[in-house]
């Protein structure tokens, strides 16, 4: 039986940053802190969407608290590799924070300015407590004095695509996170 290729696009990597194993292994890592901290608390999850969505299906099932999940789509990116203007909520939760213990999900800290943002947002709708949960934090990159409490891997200032995060809306269905090729998005 031959040996499946994976999605075409992988070829558009210049190298692999994370592979999927060890993005399977942080994810389950990351699930066990999150429900040691979250024992005996009921939880909301909100996922900052598109590029949470894979992380944080893959996070929920590891999570064993009762829990909610509500999704919002911010938005400070415009066909780019750079974040061109402040954050905007595009699409607001339907569900009610206030009172909740929130854990918002998201799959890069980048400048931060996106996460801190949204934390403020929600803080501001009455959440008990409001921790975030990343899988990349990119810290060259911060504009603002912002951390997340939890995070999967620390990455360098390279443009990273794969497991939920794009370029204009491609790559996200990567097993991996890796670095895209400059021709890929050189002069976009």
């Amino acid at each position: 039986m031959p040996t499946p290729k994976g999605p075409p696009e992988l070829k558009h990597l210049d190298h692999v940053l994370v592979s999927a194993t060890a993005i399977k292994r942080r994810v389950a890592g990351l699930g066990t802190q999150i429900n040691h901290d979250y024992t005996n608390k009921d939880l909301m999850v909100v996922a900052i969407v598109n590029g949470a969505l894979i992380f944080a299906a893959d996070l929920l099932r590891q999570l064993s608290s009762p829990l909610r999940l509500d999704c919002l789509r911010a938005s400070s990116y415009h066909d780019g590799t750079k974040a061109v203007h402040e954050p905007r909520i595009v699409d607001q939760m339907k569900l009610d924070v206030r009172g909740q213990h929130v854990l918002l999900v998201d799959d890069i800290l980048d400048t931060g300015k996106t996460l801190a943002a949204v934390a403020g947002l929600i803080k501001s709708k009455g959440a008990l407590s409001v921790k975030t949960c990343v899988l990349l934090d990119k810290k060259a990159r911060r504009a603002v004095p912002f951390e997340a409490d939890y995070a999967g891997f620390e990455i360098p200032d390279e443009f990273v695509v794969g497991y939920g995060l794009d370029f204009n809306e491609r790559y996200r269905n990567l097993p991996c996170i890796g670095v895209l090729k400059p021709k890929f998005y050189a002069g976009k």
